[in-house]
């Protein structure tokens, strides 16, 4: 059972990333979500299933959920699922929520590659859960926890990490102001990192370049470029179709705000 149900929460994690309708997402991933949940009921040690509950809550949670206290509930439940995963394959991890920054830090160099795949989905739960709460100081304290651990993440990973890792920290680079620890041209670097690993076809690192970096800097001719290039893109990319049609969707609504904005 264990290992036929985490099989089939990859598949559908699969075959969510590689729909180019998001509406068929929004209304069909919900039943999805709770079949992960009874699956967990069933077997509450599976790490994979639980890391898998958690990409799908959160994904679910960051991109369709519109009414903001939907959004922390589900991105709570991310965060839960994740810390599970994460305290059954790394200990040192059991306490990382509510963790002080140099108690959390100071667990970090104990990750091993084997321990990539709950990193990876404890960061990105926790991220979205932040930017579910983003009007709470105590959730935004966490974000350069969660610097630390992505750059962690890119140490285990022998080929320099996911694009999708890159342009999370570029995001978070460029977040917050350089009194706060920002750094736009950190953030500059780690977008153009994750549009080069992904050969530019993430179209959410051009998106979020021209968001984060671009209007920061209050660079129009950067900003337009990489947004006309998001959208003269073909968006059909195995894993990264969804995400590809949302940043297009994006990309008409930043463009048709520039003149304003600039």
């Amino acid at each position: 059972m264990s290992s036929a149900a985490s099989g089939l929460a990859e598949d559908l994690e699969a075959a969510v990333q590689n729909q180019t309708d998001p509406e068929t997402v929004r209304a069909g991933a919900p039943a999805y979500m709770l079949l992960l949940d009874s699956f967990i009921e069933s077997d509450p040690d599976d790490a994979e299933l639980l890391s898998a509950a958690a990409n799908l809550y959160a994904a679910y949670g960051t991109l369709f959920a519109d009414d903001p206290a939907r959004a922390a509930r589900l991105t709570e439940r991310a965060r839960e699922y994740a810390a599970r995963a994460v305290c059954l394959r790394f200990p040192a991890g059991c306490d990382w929520p509510g963790m002080p920054f140099e108690a959390f830090v100071a667990t970090l160099p104990r990750l091993r590659p084997t321990h990539g795949g709950v990193a990876w989905s404890y960061a990105a739960a926790s991220l979205a859960s932040i930017r579910a709460h983003a009007d709470d100081w105590n959730a935004l304290a966490e974000l350069p926890h969660m610097e630390a651990l992505l750059e962690r993440y890119l140490e285990l990973d022998g080929s320099d990490g996911h694009a999708q890792v890159h342009t999370w920290l570029g995001i978070l680079a460029t977040l917050r102001p350089p009194a706060l620890g920002g750094d736009p041209e950190r953030g500059r670097a780690h977008f153009e990192r994750a549009i080069e690993l992904s050969g530019g076809r993430d179209l959410a690192a051009k998106v979020e370049y021209a968001r984060g970096y671009a209007r920061l800097l209050y660079d129009r001719e950067l900003h337009d470029r990489l947004l006309r290039e998001v959208l003269e893109a073909d968006p059909v990319v195995p894993g990264l179709t969804l995400t590809n049609v949302l940043a297009q969707r994006e990309a008409e609504a930043l463009l048709a705000s520039a003149d304003d904005y600039f």
